[in-house]
């Protein structure tokens, strides 16, 4: 009898703790988030995360890393002209999109740990600067001079002053230091280097030389002042998903 007792306490036992483990499972929740090749399943534990918080991480990482504002390239004359007539319209556009971004971004929840906070602080700093380098970008076409008050003077002096200089010879020079620069990291150096001097021969070499010092040295140098390290960026996007007790992947093939 003693020994039908004790089998019977021991499955009563095993019974309870698989039911304690299948609820266990049971309590996580769903959450579906697309990464850049991948549709993912996530399983989270409602107590440690809120959705909204992980909603606000998702976001960080893969909406506002980056193309937060229209791209007004300016590759050829053609671009400069466009972007010199519709200026004020361009601006107009940045700054709506800035507000309406600026109000979801500040607004933000996220989980309440050091590098999620880290990450919501770093993300509103790019987008600050971002803002404010297309706004200078655009101005700076029809205005070079404007650029004597950029924010980012300090960091991009050489070009800012070799645009709003008064001697067309400084933006000359720095036009061809930057250019031959450039021509090492191109597969045919020589083909850079003749397009520059045709380019130097011809009558609106002035304009050729902005798209030159504004379009890519600018704000090449000024972009590259505020973005964050991308080899942190690797390690956020694992941390996130071990945010997930299961996650289960379906990957496109690269």
């Amino acid at each position: 009898m003693r020994k039908l007792i004790l089998t019977l306490s021991l499955a009563l036992s095993v019974t309870v703790m698989g039911q304690k483990k299948a609820t266990k499972t049971s309590n996580l929740v769903l959450y579906t988030y697309q990464t850049f090749n991948c549709d993912n399943k996530g399983y989270f534990d409602p107590g440690k995360y809120k959705k909204e918080e992980i909603d606000g991480v998702n976001k960080l990482l893969y909406q506002f890393n980056s193309g937060l504002f229209d791209n007004h390239t300016v590759f050829k004359l053609s671009d400069l002209e466009d972007v010199r007539k519709n200026k004020n319209i361009y601006l107009q556009q940045l700054e709506k999109q800035y507000q309406e971004k600026k109000k979801e971004l500040y607004g933000i929840q996220v989980i309440n740990l050091p590098e999620w906070k880290k990450l919501h602080q770093e993300t509103i700093q790019t987008f600050e600067n971002e803002y404010q380098l297309k706004k200078e970008d655009l101005i700076a076409y029809s205005d070079p001079a404007s650029l004597k008050n950029s924010k980012f003077y300090t960091t991009c002096k050489e070009y800012i002053d070799a645009v709003s200089s008064p001697d067309k010879q400084k933006m000359y020079t720095v036009w061809k230091k930057f250019v031959e620069a450039k021509s090492k990291d191109n597969s045919d150096p020589q083909l850079v280097i003749d397009k520059f001097k045709a380019q130097f021969n011809d009558p609106k070499k002035d304009d050729y030389a902005l798209i030159q010092l504004i379009g890519f040295g600018f704000y090449n140098c000024a972009n590259g002042s505020f973005r964050p390290d991308p080899n942190d960026e690797g390690t956020l996007y694992e941390k996130f998903d071990k945010v997930f007790t299961k996650l289960k992947q379906d990957c496109d093939e690269p």
